[in-house]
């Protein structure tokens, strides 16, 4: 139940991608991938995270991807130049604020992220993570100092 329950989440994240993406020019089919097909590379901007593009370019624009993260993974407080919409598929993400309240997101999770907003992203112990991510400018992490007490 669990896996039927991940892919329909995974098939409603892809179905929310803008056609106008999914669609390249002139397209006579809709672009689509088995999980087989992904195309698996090391995150650029944490490379022990994985990552899978499924359309864009997140080196230069909006973007759809699926991210693996370990089990226990922490990135410390930082911002992004997209504003993200985030579906949690396997395991428990958690968001951080820079007021310290933390957000925990298990399976079935949607979430959004704005560009500006200064965050810490984990993936909880006990169980890898995938999410799938869609961005609407490129992809990166821009570390955030901590405000001093």
């Amino acid at each position: 139940m669990k896996r039927i329950s991940a892919i329909a989440v995974a098939a409603l994240a892809l179905g929310s991608a803008p056609a106008t993406a999914v669609f390249a020019a002139g397209a006579a089919a809709p672009v689509g991938f088995t999980p087989g097909e992904l195309k698996w590379v090391p995150n650029p901007a944490r490379p022990d995270v994985e990552m899978a593009v499924v359309w864009g370019d997140p080196d230069k624009g909006a973007f759809a991807a699926f991210n693996r993260f370990p089990a226990g993974f922490t990135a410390p407080l930082h911002t992004h130049t997209a504003s993200t919409r985030i579906v949690v598929i396997k395991g428990t993400m958690s968001m951080t604020g820079a007021d310290g309240k933390e957000m925990k997101y298990p399976v079935g999770s949607f979430y959004t992220q704005p560009s500006t907003l200064p965050h810490t992203t984990r993936c909880l112990a006990g169980s890898d993570c995938l999410i799938y991510i869609e961005g609407d400018a490129k992809w990166d992490l821009k570390p955030v100092e901590a405000a001093k007490k």
